[in-house]
């Protein structure tokens, strides 16, 4: 464990892998479903079925991916080697050489379990550069910042270079543009930032749910942690995985749709350092408790707007985008300072509580896309011919739900901040 405080470079050089991380993301979950259904050929439901699975796997795997980067090896080695899988797993996932399931399913599950690879270790490493909890909320927010802007030029490419509505090329573009750019964030990553991982050796490895049982039963207080987490991260996921289809039935604003994402990515980049500040004078778990309730306000509004609504809803968007940072890089830093306790009896689950967070985003966006699309069939959904019971469950989805979800998020991290 590092005891000094990190240098800004430090910092930055360490948000910076949030870049090829968003890119690397990104394809996966927009492009890449309908790429298999149109240009290879295969149904959407053995398309989906075949994801769906992988993705399970994938989420089942994160805590013993954490577990593994905890015991055996420098998380900076881990990541390094399995970002060159990661590659290799996206190059033939989206260049594949036969065209079938099984090609998709075996690609599919090593691109997901490489990118898992890459993933926690880099999460867990928030808590290993630096024991300090000031550092542990600027390393958070250097790598979300990056993150965001990640996505913001992944959204973008396709739109710049025409090709948006093709999934082929779209997929192609971004893989092309990962494969220049990832290569080269690895090795400055690595070898600028490798010699700050000090490894303890009085660290003692227990068996693997012999630990999680003395994490809960040293550390009650941080199941409402984790819980508050997977609400307020289904309460995020549930109007991202119904934004497209919000702002095209209910705003009728779909050309609109690029420049409400970059409002609302712009806000977010904006008011970082506000956040930093904040959560500095007043304690991390209040920061994030104001954010989300800030969000609440906005989205309050919500079920009122109407067809041609763009100037409410942009400014819906500027207000939820700045509350988005801290809703990004708080809980993580929280995170953080969490797994420096366990440190305290010279146990390391750093990896482990990293791998099961990393288990709860995904958990959340999977629950998000089935709450959704399973509530959608029983409205009879039709995307030719909308039918306003589909669009009152849109709203209700996209707006009502998320408030109540943040609202008993809010209740929890209460409740955990009487007990920490």
């Amino acid at each position: 464990m590092n005891n000094n405080p990190l240098k800004s470079k430090e910092i930055f050089l360490y948000g910076i892998l949030g870049i090829p991380i968003a890119f690397l993301g990104f394809p996966l979950y927009i492009y890449l479903p309908s790429f298999y259904v149109e240009h290879i050929g295969l149904s959407i439901g053995v398309v989906g079925f075949i994801l769906l699975i992988a993705r399970l796997i994938d989420m089942i795997a994160d805590p013993f991916i954490g577990r593994f980067s905890d015991i055996y090896s420098s998380k900076f080695n881990i990541i390094f080697i399995s970002s060159f899988f990661l590659l290799f797993g996206l190059f033939f996932l989206i260049k594949p050489i036969f065209h079938s399931s099984i090609w998709l399913f075996f690609f599919s599950i090593l691109t997901y379990i490489s990118y898992s690879f890459v993933l926690i270790p880099y999460l867990s490493l928030n808590s290993i550069l630096s024991k300090n909890e000031k550092d542990n909320t600027k390393l958070s927010f250097s790598r979300e910042i990056f993150i965001i802007i990640g996505v913001l030029i992944a959204l973008l490419m396709p739109y710049i270079f025409l090709v948006s509505s093709d999934s082929k090329k779209s997929l192609e573009l971004l893989l092309y543009t990962i494969l220049i750019i990832s290569p080269i964030f690895v090795l400055i990553f690595y070898f600028k930032l490798k010699h700050l991982e000090i490894k303890n050796e009085n660290i003692i490895h227990k068996d693997f749910f012999l630990s999680l049982k003395n994490f809960f039963k040293n550390f009650p207080h941080h199941k409402k942690l984790f819980f508050a987490f997977l609400l307020n991260n289904l309460a995020n996921a549930l109007p991202a995985t119904l934004f497209l289809f919000f702002v095209k039935y209910v705003l009728n604003l779909e050309d609109k749709t690029g420049l409400f994402l970059i409002i609302y990515f712009l806000s977010a980049i904006i008011t970082f350092p506000f956040w930093i500040k904040l959560s500095n004078k007043i304690s991390k778990s209040s920061t994030w408790i104001l954010s989300i309730i800030i969000a609440i306000s906005a989205f309050i509004f919500v079920p009122f707007l109407s067809e041609g609504d763009f100037l409410y809803f942009a400014i819906i968007c500027v207000i939820t985008g700045m509350c988005l940072g801290a809703d990004m890089a708080l809980p993580s830093s929280i995170q953080a300072d969490v797994a420096n306790q366990t440190k305290q009896n010279n146990e390391d689950l750093t990896g482990v509580l990293f791998g099961f967070w990393a288990m709860i985003t995904k958990l959340s966006l999977s629950l998000a896309v089935a709450i959704s699309f399973i509530t959608l069939e029983f409205t009879n959904f039709e995307s030719s011919n909308i039918n306003q019971t589909s669009i009152v469950a849109i709203i209700v989805l996209y707006s009502i739900v998320p408030i109540i979800f943040k609202l008993s998020s809010i209740f929890l991290l209460l409740k955990y901040k009487k007990t920490n």
